[in-house]
């Protein structure tokens, strides 16, 4: 007997799915809706999400590790959704071990860093703890 996984295609309908001890992999979805979604105790490696309002999304427990998160934030001048009066709303990131990341062309202008271990970091290629030095003389 042969082993293939079932297609369902749901479109232009309104649902509510409970999904339980599935198997979804390779699974896609474009042009939807899903606020106020809950995932528990799931495998979504490789996963990419891309072209998504992802506000007041909470992640909490997951290995993130290799993780690629870039272009975040509001739409830039020329794309059509961009709005020079709009703000994006402060992320916050607590216990989290972003230990030997790189964080580049960001920007962090007003981000606050509160008893955090910054052994070894840099900015620009400066160990941040010579910079304080330098900063307290």
């Amino acid at each position: 007997m042969e082993n293939t996984n079932e297609r369902i295609t749901i479109s232009e309908t309104k649902k509510v799915l409970d999904v339980s001890h599935a198997l979804v992999d390779n699974s896609s979805f474009r042009m939807m809706r899903m606020n106020n979604a809950y995932f528990n105790d799931v495998c979504m490696t490789t996963l990419k999400i891309s072209n998504a309002n992802l506000s007041d999304l909470e992640i909490e427990g997951a290995q993130l590790g290799g993780a690629y998160i870039h272009n975040i934030g509001m739409p830039p001048k020329g794309h059509p959704a961009y709005d020079e009066n709009a703000k994006q709303r402060p992320l916050r990131f607590e216990n989290c071990n972003l230990e030997n990341s790189t964080i580049t062309n960001c920007n962090l202008q007003g981000a606050a860093f509160n008893h955090c271990n910054m052994a070894g970091t840099t900015i620009n290629g400066i160990l941040v703890e010579d910079l304080l030095k330098s900063y307290h003389e």
